[in-house]
């Protein structure tokens, strides 16, 4: 598998699908409906 890390200074992402700022809560709310663990990161 192709690994889509990265890193942006001191933090590293494993993957660059990230939530967009203010649509998706603190994560906890979409837990019903997709693995929020698969995400690169969530922006709030």
């Amino acid at each position: 598998m192709v690994n889509l890390g990265f890193s942006i200074g001191d933090l590293h992402f494993k993957n660059p699908v990230l939530t967009a700022s203010g649509t998706f809560g603190y994560g906890p709310e979409f837990d019903d409906f997709l693995d929020v663990s698969a995400l690169g990161g969530i922006i709030v």
